[in-house]
């Protein structure tokens, strides 16, 4: 069996050299790729303002977050759970120049990008060039409900990202084998446990996606996409 851990941050800003902080980690437990009901989940108080363009974009507040604990506080439970396990993350250089700015403030050692890191942006850029990778995009192209997905909010990132993953990695569909009620690392409530999922069709690319796909199409030499399929018949 293979272990890795699929996580997201939330953030007062866009950048932890200029200050910014982390608010909110959330992190599912995969084994071989599927959810296992294992998660952690913390919200954090930054020790800072919270600016009202990134309440905008996650919904909290600096008065939502006070009495949460610091990061130095919950730092060996995150490591704990994250063991040593590959990590997954939508546009994860994002999250991990966060999470390892964080842990070298309170004298942690980084995690290893190179080693540990694997972004699922890339992925989808690799599997539909010239395609939106957006998780938004990624959803509705594998019909993934987004009706719960207003402001970010990185637990349910995490979840839906897992399935983008699954689809990502071919749509495997298979039970876990595995038994008992899920074991959510964090106060603030247990996991869902998956265990197999229907088949999902694909959606139909949208008039955004045909646009971005003949873009691509146009730099290439002789696409295949474009020849008819009587061409090069005596």
């Amino acid at each position: 069996m293979t272990r890795s851990i699929l996580f997201d941050t939330e953030t007062t800003g866009f950048d932890p050299d200029t200050g910014d902080r982390i608010i909110e980690i959330a992190a599912l437990e995969l084994v071989d790729d599927l959810p296992t009901g294992e998660q952690y989940h913390v919200l954090i108080d930054p020790e800072r303002d919270i600016p009202p363009e990134a309440t905008k974009v996650h919904g909290f507040r600096i008065e939502d977050l006070q009495g949460k604990p610091k990061f130095p506080e919950i730092a060996d439970g995150f490591l704990a759970f994250i063991g040593d396990s590959r990590m997954i993350a939508h546009n994860a250089p994002f999250d991990f120049k966060f999470v390892n700015a964080e842990l070298m403030k309170c004298g942690r050692v980084p995690l290893d990008y190179d080693t540990r890191a694997v972004d699922t942006v890339l992925m989808a850029r690799k599997k539909y060039p010239g395609m939106p990778a957006s998780l938004d995009a990624l959803c509705r192209r594998f019909n993934i409900d987004l009706s719960e997905r207003g402001t970010h909010n990185a637990l349910l990132d995490c979840r839906l990202l897992a399935e983008v993953y699954v689809e990502l990695m071919g749509g495997r569909q298979r039970g876990l084998g595995l038994s008992g009620p899920s074991r959510g690392r964090s106060g603030q409530g247990g996991g869902e446990y998956l265990k197999s999922r229907p088949p999902r069709p694909m959606a139909p690319p949208s008039e955004e996606e045909r646009a971005a796909h003949a873009a691509f199409l146009s730099k290439m030499k002789d696409p295949i996409w474009n020849r008819s399929s009587g061409e090069g018949e005596a």
